[in-house]
């Protein structure tokens, strides 16, 4: 519907009316005004998979859900590294949202895993902004194609449950703006999702919900955000500051309309603001409305499909020592574990999904008609073992040709609402690993859950594969690996470190007196590994193959870049062995002779190919400018630095296969507080401007210096006889002459260490004028 007939409309609301569009009709639906035909919006948690409630929608019971597909969760999905695959799930999920009278998808989640205790780490995809935005803009570009909206969420510095009400987060503007906004600020400007959740938690103090800066100045004015901003459910603390801040709907339905009729008469509030937010939340209503789709019904086959090819595609082969894996289909196997009974595949909380087909590694085994035993090793819920328990697993691990431990976290360890207080799995999985090693040599491990865990018993099997939380598919897809059907492809979207000590938010994570302090700064997950050459159990990007890859003739567009120039990429990658397979190609960005702190590298560009066997593909990836850019906090924005960027073709973040350097040529920001006569003479000559007239007139200070002495006189002649008089030049190279180490930082002599006053002093008026102006222009970068 156009603006102007939603303005019209508007005029005709009552008070209450516009006050009560702002909140929400139940649990998921938004108000209705049917005398003037605007209609409601249904929305539904979905992140991996519809909870579309049934009968009563006042209620929250997750078990009283519609049947849906469970898809792979985020940290399952993210492993894929593949965009085309997470908008392929976008469109099935909206396909059925359609099938379901749904609007809305809640989701998807692109807040960063500070840390592996977060209990909802398993909705999230990455530690790395850059590849959860790519993921989460694609997810969303698939759903919307299908007229179904979705909710960016939760929008931000939501990296706890702990305290997650109530809590604070605290960061500089640098690491916000390029660990904790990035993925968001991606999805907004690639996909336009129609709305944003704002999350429960504070940011400086403030709640996401009343956050002016972040929903008004950031979100919709610097982004360019133009759908609507929802609440997390139950996260507005106060009405009225949310409608000023940009919060135009409050969920589920509240008691508290009557505030904003209160704050409106009594002159708080102007009623234009609530027109503001009821403008949106009209424009929302009929989008969804003019893009419902009668009689669609939904393919439940074709979805648990998908949710197969997904998890196919996620799994992460951590260790395959002896090339154990795939195993031969005609060995005798023994499933070990309770998981290869009843798999944990998804997480807890509003994510969860009542699935109508979950098939388990011992049914999709028995379906395919492999020789395998079984034998339960640990109790479902508890994750303990018992003697009986053991020597069943061991007696029958000990009779098979391979044994298979399907082991993990069980649902008591990680749910939405609680975070870890560890990094262990239960002992009772631990114990079990280690005894059925002893028993066969021939030992694979398959994870089941939603974050990193310590393995102790790493050294002892000789495969593992993570299947992380992988759906109600998670059992064929098993299969599927296993015995080489589909060959592994996934990479970790997140750093598995030794210890949860190691992990760089340890110190800080949980907070004190309702304020987390985001104290690793930018240096988040491999970022700090990495720069800090930290051994990690499995690096970010971690992930084999039952084939191998050759990367080779790494090309760049050019070798010197100016600011604002993006540079393309181009790499071959060659199937080495003998079965098709899924290469990886990650390309980060290392800075090298730059000022500011940065990390060692930073992904920047990823594509995922098909190969068959000896197969070559040439891959082009694009950097844009920002590739190459810092957040500046004084100037509160994107900066580009003078240096060197090495072009990095990665195995994985601590491991660089090919590489190649440009130059960039940038000018420097001023110094805090700017430049001015006390900066010193050598700081200056790094902006060209500078260098330029310092080089054209130190001869001022020079000649000055030697009349008062500072200068020996039999460096007099010499300085007076060289060509073209006095310069920076010139200097540096009697320095060298001399064989004086005079080399500051900026490669000048040790003169230029002194402050620009100095010149100053000895400059005629004429030139005074000409470089108090040129310090004003230099300065006019900070205003």
């Amino acid at each position: 519907m156009e603006k102007e007939k939603i303005r019209e409309l508007i005029g005709q609301l009552t008070l209450e009316e516009k006050a009560g569009l702002t909140s929400g009709q139940d649990n998921w639906f938004t108000k209705a005004v049917e005398r003037l035909g605007i209609p409601a919006v249904r929305t539904s948690d979905g992140p991996n998979g519809l909870r579309t409630q049934e009968g009563d929608t006042n209620g929250l019971n997750e078990e009283l859900s519609r049947e849906a597909v469970c898809f792979p969760t985020a940290s399952a999905s993210a492993a894929s590294f593949d965009t085309a695959l997470l908008e392929e799930m976008g469109h099935e999920l909206g396909k059925e949202a359609q099938a379901f009278g749904v609007d809305v998808i809640l989701g998807p989640g692109v807040n960063m895993k500070r840390s592996p205790l977060c209990g909802r780490n398993f909705e999230y995809f990455s530690e790395d902004p850059h590849l959860a935005g790519k993921l989460g803009a694609a997810f969303v570009k698939g759903a919307q194609a299908e007229g179904v909206g979705t909710s960016l969420k939760h929008f931000f510095a939501n990296s706890q449950e702990h305290r997650r009400m109530d809590s604070s987060s605290k960061m500089d503007e640098r690491t916000m703006r390029e660990i904790y906004l990035s993925a968001f600020e991606t999805v907004v400007k690639e996909a336009q999702p129609w709305t944003v959740m704002a999350s429960y938690n504070k940011i400086d103090g403030i709640y996401s919900t009343a956050n002016k800066k972040y929903l008004t100045d950031v979100l919709r004015k610097e982004w360019g955000f133009d759908g609507l901003v929802m609440s997390d459910w139950g996260a507005t603390h106060d009405r009225v500051a949310a409608v000023l801040a940009g919060c135009d709907l409050t969920m589920p339905a509240e008691n508290t309309d009557q505030m904003l009729v209160k704050a409106v008469e009594e002159g708080r509030l102007k009623e234009s603001d609530l027109d503001t937010c009821c403008e949106r939340i009209l424009a929302l209503a009929f989008q969804a409305a003019e893009n419902r789709k009668e009689d669609v019904v939904f393919d439940y086959e074709g979805g648990h499909a998908l949710a197969r090819k997904i998890a196919d595609e996620s799994f992460v082969l951590l260790k395959n020592e002896g090339a154990l894996l795939p195993l031969d289909k005609q060995i005798k196997t023994a499933f070990i574990g309770a998981f290869a009974e009843s798999p944990r595949y998804q997480g807890g909380g509003s994510s969860h999904v009542t699935s109508r087909n979950v098939v388990s590694a011992l049914k999709a085994a028995e379906n395919a008609n492999l020789d395998v035993t079984y034998a339960p090793g640990y109790d479902l819920k508890t994750g303990e073992t018992t003697e009986e328990l053991i020597q069943e697993a061991v007696a029958k691990a000990g009779e098979a040709d391979a044994a298979v431990v399907f082991a993990g976290l069980p649902d008591s360890m990680e749910s939405e609402g609680v975070d870890r207080r560890h990094m262990r799995m239960p002992e009772g999985h631990n114990r079990l690993i280690r005894e059925v090693c002893r028993a066969n040599p021939n030992t694979v491990v398959v994870l089941h859950h939603g974050s990193p865990v310590e393995m102790p018993w790493i050294t002892e099997p000789k495969a593992v594969l993570d299947a992380y939380l992988s759906g109600e598919a998670v059992g064929e897809a098993v299969v599927d690996i296993l015995y080489g059907d589909v060959n592994p492809s996934g990479h970790l979207a997140e750093t598995f470190p030794i210890r949860l000590e190691d992990n760089p938010s340890y110190l800080s994570y949980f907070g004190e007196n309702g304020t987390v302090r985001y104290q690793e700064g930018i240096f988040t997950g491999y970022r700090y590994y990495t720069t800090k050459k930290m051994p990690v159990l499995f690096p970010f990007g971690h992930g084999l193959s039952y084939t191998s890859y050759k990367y080779s003739d790494l090309q760049v567009s050019s070798e010197s870049l100016s600011v604002g120039e993006p540079l393309t990429v181009s790499v071959k990658v060659k199937n080495t062995g003998d079965r098709s397979g899924k290469a990886l190609i990650q390309l980060y960005v290392s800075p090298e002779h730059v000022e500011m702190i940065r990390p060692v590298r930073e992904l920047k560009a990823f594509a995922k190919v098909e190969l068959k066997p000896g197969e070559t593909k040439e891959v082009l990836l694009e950097l844009p400018a920002r590739a190459f850019q810092f957040w500046s906090e004084q100037i509160h924005g994107w900066w580009t630095e003078k240096g060197k960027f090495t072009i990095q073709i990665c195995e994985n973040a601590e491991k660089v296969i090919l590489e190649k350097t440009v130059d960039m040529d940038a000018e420097p920001l001023p110094p805090v507080g700017g430049y001015t006569t006390g900066t010193p003479m050598g700081e200056f000559a790094k902006t060209k401007k500078g260098y330029h007239f310092l080089n054209e007139n130190i001869s001022y200070l020079v000649m000055g210096m030697a009349q008062a002495g500072f200068i020996p006189k039999e460096v007099m002649p010499m300085l007076e006889s060289i060509p073209g008089g006095i310069t920076l030049d010139t200097i540096r190279m009697m320095g060298q002459r001399m064989n004086v180490d005079a080399a500051g930082s900026d490669g000048v002599s040790t003169l230029m260490n002194q402050a620009l006053g100095i010149l100053y002093n000895f400059l005629p008026e004429e030139k005074k004028e000409e470089l108090n102006r040129l310090i004003d222009e230099l300065n006019e970068v900070t205003k």
